[in-house]
């Protein structure tokens, strides 16, 4: 069976980039990126170009645009973000029966973890990003829930059979368990939905000349501000909680933080557990995910994963994590 991205090769990837005009100087370098294709293309007598090429059939063209339209609005209050670049008013441009968008190449490094100088410029980004992100609602894009991230994952995972039979009935009972204390959980916990990056870890902001910007907004979408923070942390509880302490203190220079939903911080790394294993699962047809990711269905990987899933079960039994 062909795989989404079996015809783009290195020349219609050049093709695609001299359509709107760019000439390019034929170097073409595949950068690291599953969900999509991502390419640095040379330009002639110009800084390189990032070109994105985006999975057929994940988003609508009108769920693209908004990740565009998001990242605009974020350039246009000096928020630091990598945003496309514009040709004749359009961000998504089409070539050969694939979308693609056009970035600038703008590198740097990952946070330091646990670092606490960084956790503060860190919580100034973040709260600047939400600052805005709670302005209004997207309309096109899928909002992170129980459903969305945690019932759908486990449907996709029992119903294509990734699990082995050895360790299935483990592994449906503490998921299904865990699932009932998530949504329990999300009910009962307070919390006003925003606009979120959504896929907030540490490669995602990195520090360039001193400064840190915003990267990859694909998996942007509604949800809690705290799905943007608790990934910035490490360590034991104590750490944990000075590392909070500093994010948010500079988060809070820029948007207020609600301190109801941190509650929900474990749940939110069960339901990351859970979306993994099933975004594996759905990509399991294209042939860059069985060379990178051999494990994947192998007994040892499912019994890790449910050991994993009950230390989740266990970590919602303790007190979370407070701002003193």
């Amino acid at each position: 069976m062909s795989h989404p991205f079996a015809e783009l090769t290195p020349d219609l990837v050049l093709d695609a980039v001299e359509s709107l005009g760019y000439l390019s100087d034929a170097r073409v370098l595949a950068l690291n990126s599953y969900e999509n294709r991502v390419y640095q293309v040379g330009i002639e007598d110009e800084q390189p170009l990032i070109a994105k090429f985006y999975r057929p059939a994940r988003w609508s063209d009108e769920a693209i645009r908004e990740e565009h339209a998001f990242a605009a609005e974020l350039a246009e209050r000096d928020v630091p973000v990598v945003a496309p670049l514009t040709r004749d008013g359009e961000t998504l441009f089409s070539h050969a029966g694939f979308r693609f968008a056009l970035f600038p190449r703008r590198g740097g490094r990952a946070p330091e973890p646990g670092n606490l100088e960084h956790l503060y410029r860190l919580g100034q980004l973040l709260g600047r990003l939400h600052g805005v992100g709670a302005m209004h609602p997207f309309a096109h894009r899928e909002a992170l829930t129980v459903e969305h991230f945690g019932h759908a994952s486990l449907a996709t995972l029992l119903e294509g059979g990734f699990v082995p039979a050895a360790l299935l009935p483990a592994y449906e009972s503490v998921a299904r368990d865990l699932l009932a204390r998530l949504d329990r959980l999300f009910a009962d916990t307070r919390y006003t939905p925003i606009r979120l990056h959504g896929d907030c870890h540490p490669g995602n902001l990195l520090c360039r000349d001193d400064a840190f910007h915003i990267v990859d907004l694909d998996d942007c979408r509604m949800g809690p501000a705290l799905q943007d923070l608790w990934m910035m942390l490490a360590g034991d509880r104590q750490e944990r909680l000075g590392q909070l302490a500093e994010l948010v203190e500079g988060y809070q220079e820029f948007h207020d933080f609600d301190a109801r939903q941190l509650p929900l911080l474990e749940g939110l790394r069960a339901l990351r557990l859970l979306h993994y294993s099933a975004w594996l699962a759905r990509r399991w047809d294209d042939p860059a995910f069985p060379r990178s990711f051999s494990w994947f269905g192998s007994e040892r990987y499912w019994g890790e994963q449910v050991l994993i899933l009950r230390e989740q079960c266990a970590a919602l039994d303790e007190e979370p994590l407070r701002l003193y």
